[in-house]
């Protein structure tokens, strides 16, 4: 039996960009590595295929056993729902995590949101006693995303060790492709409710009743309604005090956009990082990219734009 695991002593986050070329080659990096962490008794979490995880609990024997596994297409199937699993799994444990996200058969956005969920690690757990091995398989790994190994990690492992990579970039200046460019129009007949506080009840209410008509599955407009309540409310409260709300359904998916014209972006990452637990604020933003497919931010002219994204379900809905 291995001694029961350490507490947090005051280590940082080692975020490393680990790629490899065949089975041998990740065997030979995670076999050791995972070994090493359990001797110093890390709290152990190793994300793959179930092809290597077959592999690699071959390879450990009996010390597989003391590793937590998941398959890729589970853990990273919501970037942002994934970014919460490692906080919680990393807070107050020393840990080693050996990551490989599934990148073929994603959208342009999931690839870009992925790209970014990787870079607010850095934030999201720089504090944790954590190790981080983000694996890159150069056979299936598209080049576009690996070239943003360097630019999202500090570490990067080669055949002479960990090396600080030259080309990182700190999660608050990462710029991808589309992040300042103007939000599209509305789609043609989007639907526009002001709101105050006295009308947030009537709001909620009002955005159900559209979802539900455009054809939202019903578990979905749960999710929709009270990520459009948390934004409305923040412009309540630290914006303007009213705005407006446009919705309209657009290839399978209702938007729905909040407008506050008092608001404004003071935050270098907006809803991307946990707020703590004894906080007051902080929550909208974070609610909403958990339950949200996409949430985009602008701000333009004086007034902050938050555009959510929720697929409609299964049938895609109708157009309301």
């Amino acid at each position: 039996m291995r001694p029961a695991r350490a507490r947090s002593d005051g280590e940082s986050l080692r975020h490393i960009a680990v790629p490899y070329d065949s089975d041998e080659s990740f065997l030979s990096l995670a076999v050791p590595r995972v070994r090493a962490a359990l001797d110093e008794d890390r709290r152990v979490l190793v994300i793959t295929c179930a092809t290597k995880l077959g592999l690699l609990n071959e390879a450990l024997g009996g010390d597989a056993e003391h590793i937590d596994s998941r398959v890729s297409t589970t853990w990273f199937g919501h970037p942002y729902r994934t970014l919460a699993a490692y906080h919680d799994y990393a807070r107050g444990q020393r840990t080693l995590v050996i990551g490989e996200p599934v990148w073929e058969g994603r959208s342009e956005r999931e690839v870009r949101e992925l790209i970014r969920s990787e870079s607010v690690l850095n934030a999201a757990l720089g504090a944790t006693s954590s190790i981080m091995l983000c694996l890159y398989d150069l056979r299936e790994v598209p080049e576009t995303v690996l070239d943003f190994g360097p630019v999202n990690h500090p570490l990067l492992l080669g055949a002479d060790g960990e090396v600080t990579s030259p080309r990182f970039v700190p999660p608050h200046e990462l710029v991808l492709n589309g992040d300042r460019t103007p939000l599209p129009e509305p789609a043609p007949g989007a639907r526009t409710i002001s709101f105050t506080a006295r009308e947030l009840r009537r709001l909620r209410r009002r955005v159900s009743d559209y979802a539900r008509a455009a054809g939202m599955d019903h578990e979905l407009v749960t999710s929709l309604v009270l990520s459009v309540s948390e934004i409305a409310a923040n412009s309540i409260e630290h914006g303007a005090g009213h705005g407006t709300i446009t919705m309209w359904v657009n290839s399978g998916e209702l938007v729905c956009e909040v407008a506050d014209p008092g608001g404004a972006l003071d935050d270098p990452l907006p809803g991307y990082i946990p707020p703590e637990p004894e906080s007051p604020r902080g929550y909208g933003l974070w609610i909403s990219r958990q339950l949200c497919d996409l949430v985009q931010l602008r701000s333009e002219g004086g007034v902050l734009r938050v555009r959510l994204h929720l697929a409609m379900g299964i049938d895609g809905g109708r157009q309301a």
